[in-house]
């Protein structure tokens, strides 16, 4: 049902939140599991000094994702690992499409009100267009 589940990550606490039941999906469905980093490269302050600072983040990216690869493999879940740039939620969407995911599971912070349209919410838009169904686990407070 789920052979390959994706999960983005964002190196915070409340990503971390859905890692625990994508580990029991992928144990309950001999799954494997692919790792995803998205560097966010279009906010305009961080495109504009582009080299260094998005190399950084690139680095933090597979720092966040070889450690989750670990710690799947650990458990004997077959894992794999991709950091890319992009607008997350278009990248999260792309990369399910083009690795034939068949399940994404991902965090919501559970913002409201004014800080949710200010701030967005990369898990609302890969709900409301992703080829797949998506699983969110919502962060504690």
């Amino acid at each position: 049902m789920f052979d390959e589940i994706l999960l983005p990550i964002d190196g915070s606490s409340a990503s971390e939140t859905a890692v625990p039941h994508v580990f029991e999906l992928a144990e309950r469905f001999d799954s494997v599991v692919h790792v995803l980093f998205v560097v966010d490269d279009t906010r305009d302050s961080i495109s504009i000094m582009d080299g260094p600072i998005l190399d950084s983040l690139e680095q933090e990216g597979h720092r966040h994702v070889e450690e989750m690869v670990k710690r799947a493999t650990e458990r004997g879940i077959d894992a794999v690992g991709a950091v890319i740039r992009g607008a997350p939620y278009e990248a999260i969407v792309e990369f399910a499409d083009e690795h034939d995911i068949d399940v994404i599971v991902m965090a919501t912070h559970g913002r409201t009100g004014v800080e949710r349209v200010l701030l967005g919410s990369v898990t609302e838009r890969v709900v409301r267009t992703a080829p797949v169904p998506v699983l969110t686990v919502h962060a504690a407070a």
